[in-house]
């Protein structure tokens, strides 16, 4: 199990190094394009396959409990140390991550977004992989951060070199928010490590603050809280994410919104509501504000795309709609309860799943009309997807009403829990204040479901007309691609406990200080 987790967060970055280099003779196949697309899919598959065995040998009876530890002494002058483990927080994520990317590895083999050189896509999406899964899996405030920052570069590229329209400036922004946040971050980070004496996250949950001042995990928590906020993203620090999706080839944004988005709020629960409590205690209400204000804000935002003559993009809408899904998984992490915590946690995973199938969808309908405008896919001959290509329409009819929360899908369960957590806060928080935050969360999921289905119902309904080009449904390499998110989609909306068996008891444990 030890050897497996490291496997994992090593292997991407050999084959991204791999994938730079000439394809041995024999495996090149039609050309060298088609062979490096090829290892992708391989090395993304074996991830994908290490990581289901490592989901298998874990200890379902102990998910409180680190699991497959490796903890070996890096830099000793610091005490920093390679340490890594995973409980039932970081297990659901990486498997999402290892899904997610072997999915867009698979799409990518097929359908290769327009750009330069295979080599070099193949070897970002590697090195993303690797990042992103070791921030799911160490547990050293350093190594965390490092981690943390390694997706950023193989991000920026893959949306300035393989994007669409304004992607340099879109890539910009996103690299100046997220650098400027983490070294907020990196200045918390430190603050805690040296106060505290370690950088051990297992033993600083364990403390739970004790060895830390009240102001030193005010000061800590806001200068992270910054860095994992903007990653999330939290209104007002998400105005870098609409214009990223807009611009990023379809598995950029897959990426993006299902895997990067979970870093932000990971950090939240697994460093700073264990780590500094009374800072977290401090800032909670505040953070509440935000998250509801973002839910609202997101949703009207769609709505104001969604409305005719507004020239709005469908890959906006959908950025817009994450800002909105987002607040909800912070409205249960400020609730500091096990139940919204839990739900903050099943919401991640919800949202990665219902979103990176939207932005498959939307992917494929852009590439079949050659536009995401909203008043293009709806005009005289717009998409109309439930006469020209039925099952096409069907599943994003599917992925809207999960993603507005519909019951017996994933959706439901997360914001469900995560208003649950803010009708009884942790003690000594306002409950007159969560209940006025649960409301307006509430109020937020009426507008969801407004501007879902008048998504549906502009680019799924109309009259089927005669048409010269023949439009495609669902391709085979796209039914492989999408129908695992479909199927997990329904499987955690039915059967929920597959995921809080997971969590529950590690959150339980985790706001108990380390207790069991």
């Amino acid at each position: 199990m030890q050897f497996l987790l490291a496997f994992i967060v090593v292997v991407p970055l050999i084959g991204a190094v791999a994938a730079l280099l000439p394809a041995p003779p024999g495996l090149k196949g039609s050309s060298p394009d088609q062979a490096v697309l090829r290892h992708g899919v391989t090395v993304t598959g074996a991830i994908l396959l290490a990581v289901i065995v490592l989901a298998a040998g874990f200890d379902h009876d102990h998910p409180s409990k680190m699991q497959a530890t490796t903890d070996i002494s890096w830099i000793p002058a610091l005490d920093v140390r390679i340490h890594l483990g995973i409980d039932g927080i970081s297990l659901p994520l990486l498997v999402l991550t290892a899904l997610l990317t072997f999915l867009c590895a698979l799409y990518s083999y097929f359908k290769m977004p327009a750009g330069p050189s295979p080599k070099a896509f193949v070897a970002l999406v590697l090195v993303l992989e690797s990042g992103t899964l070791a921030t799911f899996a160490v547990l050293d405030l350093l190594l965390f951060f490092l981690a943390f920052e390694m997706v950023l570069i193989p991000m920026y590229f893959l949306i300035a070199r393989w994007g669409g329209a304004a992607r340099q400036a879109a890539a910009w922004k996103f690299i100046l928010y997220t650098l400027l946040g983490s070294v907020i971050m990196l200045l918390g980070l430190l603050l805690i490590g040296l106060k505290s004496g370690t950088f051990d996250m297992v033993a600083l949950a364990t403390d739970n603050g004790r060895g830390l001042t009240s102001s030193v995990q005010v000061i800590a928590v806001l200068a992270i809280g910054v860095g994992l906020a903007v990653k999330t993203p939290m209104w007002p620090l998400h105005s870098w994410l609409p214009d990223a999706h807009t611009a990023a080839p379809t598995v950029g944004s897959v990426l993006l919104a299902g895997v990067l988005l979970k870093m932000g709020t990971y950090g939240f629960v697994r460093i700073l509501l264990p780590i500094a409590p009374d800072g977290m205690h401090t800032f909670a209400p505040y953070l509440a504000a935000f998250a509801v204000v973002g839910i609202v804000y997101g949703s009207l935002a769609c709505l104001a795309l969604v409305r005719p003559g507004s020239k709005g993009d469908l890959k906006r809408l959908i950025a817009y709609s994450s800002v909105g899904h987002m607040g909800f998984v912070l409205l249960g992490i400020a609730s500091m309860t096990p139940t919204g915590v839990n739900g903050a946690l099943f919401a991640n995973i919800a949202h990665g799943l219902i979103t990176g199938l939207l932005f498959f969808l939307v992917g494929a309908v852009k590439d079949r009309y050659g536009t995401a405008d909203l008043d293009t896919l709806s005009g005289a001959t717009g998409a109309a997807l439930y006469g020209r290509a039925p099952r096409l329409g069907g599943l994003l009819a599917f992925a809207a009403v999960a993603s507005l929360g519909l019951p017996g899908l994933a959706g439901f369960w997360g914001e469900m829990l995560a208003l649950f957590g803010s009708f009884d806060p942790a003690e000594g928080l306002s409950r007159p204040a969560f209940l006025t935050f649960m409301s307006i969360a509430a109020f937020g999921t009426l507008l969801t479901a407004a501007y879902m289905l008048l998504v549906v119902r502009r680019v799924c309904m109309g009259e089927k007309r005669e048409e010269t080009h023949r439009i495609a449904d669902i391709q085979s390499y796209e039914f492989a691609a999408w129908s695992p998110l479909v199927a997990l989609t329904v499987l955690a909306g039915l059967w929920p406990a597959v995921l809080l068996g997971l969590t529950d008891p590690a959150v339980q444990k985790l706001l108990a200080g380390g207790k069991s």
